[in-house]
């Protein structure tokens, strides 16, 4: 059942949009939808409203705003939610806590916010952010408006901490244009700077999460709610993608440092060959030498003798003979294949041309092929 409360705090801001636009069928809807997800006592109080005064609502989604009457069921059930979500029937708080609630909402700027001047440091950001977080976080303070003054807090440090952010900020004045519903005009001082970090983040960045955050959604509207409760999310995975950020890094990168070691180890543990069939220079196979057996030409370096003699001796002549008539054996089926090519194409073109060409390849490898098996079949 308590998995199922956020989609019944959905439904039940559905229902009071739909009851604020006179839409009373579709309130009705949503609000028996809640009660099935997780009955609440908002839910129960703003159904009751609805029976009673469902005449003076009206039907349709045109009608006018709902009457006075109405009005104060709604905030009575909005009451009765709060409390329902914090657990608690009512908070207490002080004076000195209300009017700083007031002085937050009543600042224009973000400096004035966070209580800076203009010119101030991270470290002054840092101090002043931190004082202010403590005092105005809404399971500490818990006076009217107190989650507001928490966001505004918080934007107002992610704003100025961020040089970008705060470079744009100061060149439009800082000036908060008075907030309308109606108004869409100008510059919005929220929608503009809203900062890439919630306030909750934030704190919990400074302070480990010290306090808990299962009540800052009872604070604020159904609209603002959701919202919040849509950052609070996101904030969640963004602290996840921080924590894991050094981890998948690491990941993402061990392929390449995997693939790194094994060419150093390689290099370091595999050394020259001790003969090569052909002459280089490089490797230092310059010596030219013949297998006893069926005298194919390699080359070994100057230290060769030194390391190779007696049976070690025809045992890597007995490897440089099978890697001759390897390549031997490769080498002569691709002369066979051209020669094959060649001869059908002069058929299928008619080019006597080709068939001269083809007649004409001298085949080395598969003359050397036939005199090596002749020497085995003799052997």
């Amino acid at each position: 059942m308590e998995g199922n409360r956020d989609e019944a705090e959905r439904c039940l801001r559905i229902a009071r949009e739909a009851l604020e636009a006179g839409d009373r069928d579709r309130a009705r809807r949503f609000l028996l939808k809640a009660e099935k997800l997780y009955p609440t006592k908002a839910a129960k109080v703003l159904m009751d409203a609805l029976t009673k005064n469902g005449s003076a609502t009206g039907n349709g989604p045109h009608c006018r705003k709902p009457t006075s009457s109405f009005e104060q069921s709604k905030q009575s059930s909005e009451k009765a939610g709060h409390a329902s979500a914090t657990g608690e029937s009512a908070k207490s708080y002080d004076k000195e806590q209300l009017d700083g609630v007031s002085r937050i909402k009543k600042c224009k700027t973000y400096y004035e916010v966070l209580g800076v001047t203009n010119d101030a440091g991270e470290e002054d950001l840092k101090k002043a952010y931190r004082k202010l977080a403590l005092k105005f976080h809404p399971d500490k303070n818990q006076a009217p408006g107190a989650t507001e003054a928490f966001k505004k807090i918080g934007n107002a440090y992610a704003v100025l901490s961020n040089p970008e952010k705060r470079r744009q900020y100061d060149l439009t004045g800082g000036e908060e244009p008075p907030s309308s519903p109606q108004s869409n005009g100008g510059f919005d001082f929220h929608r503009g700077f809203e900062a890439d970090i919630t306030p909750e983040d934030l704190f919990n960045m400074f302070f480990g999460g010290g306090f808990p955050t299962g009540t800052v959604h009872s604070f604020s509207n159904g609209r603002n709610r959701h919202s919040h409760n849509h950052h609070h999310h996101s904030g969640h995975e963004r602290e996840e993608e921080r924590g894991d950020g050094g981890f998948s890094m690491f990941i993402q990168l061990m392929p390449i440092v995997v693939l790194i070691l094994v060419s150093l180890l390689s290099q370091l543990m595999v050394s020259n060959p001790p003969y090569s069939l052909y002459h280089k220079h490089g490797s230092g196979h310059i010596i030219k030498r013949q297998t006893e057996n069926l005298g194919v030409n390699y080359y070994v370096n100057k230290d060769f003798q030194n390391e190779y003699h007696g049976m070690l001796l025809q045992k890597l002549e007995k490897n440089v003979e099978d890697d001759y008539v390897t390549n031997i054996r490769n080498n002569c089926w691709k002369e066979r294949q051209q020669k094959s090519d060649l001869i059908y194409a002069s058929k299928v073109y008619r080019d006597e041309r080709l068939r001269k060409k083809a007649e004409s390849m001298s085949m080395d490898n598969c003359k050397e092929l036939e005199r090596l098996t002749s020497l085995y079949r003799g052997g």
